[in-house]
């Protein structure tokens, strides 16, 4: 596949609504973004966020079978010259072999202030230790969970009126903003 001058190729992995895709997909499209989103993976081939970028003429793939599920992933990975993987709102856990085997640089974005609450539920723990801040991150991907280098971090005020459901809300929208500044930034400093 031909590669975009000035631009990287990308693969997005997503699980669920696509969210965060949406908000890269409108970035890259930008003169002065630095990726081309042309691969769109998903563990689950009924996610909304496929429609969304079947609809935006990007390739996409949608596989629930975990044993060849990265297998598959690696060969399209290959086939489309992907230069960077941006995992958003992806919810399984890429192998060790994996992360090996792509040898190029995979971002994730968290829904909390790394290193604090890597894993599942992050505003529900927040919330229960009363913490001043939430907020999301933008890491590397390394095979050790949440643990990468992290990349762009923004906060947002809990307030005492806040559940879990208001403060996901308040985290995602600084999410969409955060994301695609991040991999700009990466990409600048590589």
């Amino acid at each position: 596949m031909e590669k975009y001058p000035g631009k990287k190729n990308t693969a997005v992995f997503i699980s669920g609504r696509g969210s965060n895709l949406k908000s890269l997909i409108k970035h890259s499209k930008k003169k002065n973004s630095l990726i081309k989103i042309v691969l769109v993976i998903s563990n689950n081939p009924d996610a909304e966020g496929l429609k969304y970028a079947s609809n935006s003429k990007i390739k996409i793939y949608g596989n629930k079978n975990k044993s060849n599920f990265e297998n598959k992933s690696l060969n399209l990975l290959k086939k489309y010259n992907i230069d960077l993987i941006c995992l958003a709102g992806f919810m399984k856990i890429l192998s060790g072999n994996f992360i090996k085997k792509f040898s190029k640089p995979i971002l994730n974005i968290h829904p909390s202030l790394l290193p604090k609450y890597k894993g599942l539920n992050t505003h529900e723990r927040a919330i229960k230790n009363m913490d001043r801040f939430a907020g999301a991150s933008i890491h590397k991907v390394t095979e050790k969970l949440d643990s990468g280098k992290v990349i762009l971090q923004k906060k947002v005020k809990i307030l005492k009126s806040d559940n879990v459901r208001s403060l996901e809300k308040k985290v995602l929208k600084i999410e969409h903003e955060i994301y695609p500044k991040a991999v700009d930034k990466f990409l600048t400093n590589l």
